[in-house]
């Protein structure tokens, strides 16, 4: 498919409106692509949103639940951080997996790149599929209290479709082994 390289888009101005160690948000002042003035909001993301998918020989897979902050509300999901945009992503699927559920993985695989919330941020995410897995001690950070679950995927899969399961990247990751397990390419 072929689709305009230029940016329509002009920005007259921009502010730093906030700052953090993770986050940035700028306000743009623009020129909007029907050429009328207006303001536009980023949120910049300081780290790549790391997700793993751990998949067991028996097709059991683990969710980590926790209270997320943002939501004000309790959330199912597969094992998810941050990694640094000048650190492997690969690396830090690996700390991520021993952190929050203390499993080791000798095989992982890319399976799928996102932009989480394009119209507001630029956060990327990485999702990884790991398998062939072994047991350690888990290293959450004092941060998260988790409950770490491991349960068949199907019945993963099952709460994905009835809505128990809203988080973005366990969502996207789950249907991608899904149609990868009906496809016979795991």
């Amino acid at each position: 498919m072929h689709h305009p390289k230029e940016n329509p888009w002009k920005i007259t101005s921009e502010k730093v409106i906030y700052d953090n160690p993770w986050i940035n948000l700028t306000e743009y002042e623009v020129i909007n692509p029907s050429g009328n003035p207006g303001i536009y909001g980023k949120v910049h993301y300081k780290n790549i949103a790391i997700g793993i998918l751990p998949l067991d020989d028996e097709l059991n897979t683990y969710l980590v639940g926790q209270f997320r902050f943002a939501l004000g509300q309790y959330s199912w999901e597969m094992p998810e951080g941050g990694g640094f945009l000048d650190t492997d992503p690969l690396e830090s699927a690996k700390r991520e997996l021993l952190e929050e559920t203390g499993l080791k993985a000798q095989n992982w695989t890319e399976i799928q790149r996102l932009h989480l919330s394009n119209s507001v941020s630029d956060e990327l995410s990485i999702i990884y599929l790991a398998r062939s897995l072994q047991q350690f001690e888990a290293e959450p950070e004092d941060t998260e209290q988790l409950i770490v679950h491991k349960l068949p995927f199907e019945q993963v899969y099952q709460m994905v479709c009835n809505g128990k399961i809203t988080d973005a990247m366990t969502v996207a990751a789950v249907l991608k082994v899904r149609l990868l397990l009906i496809e016979n390419q795991l």
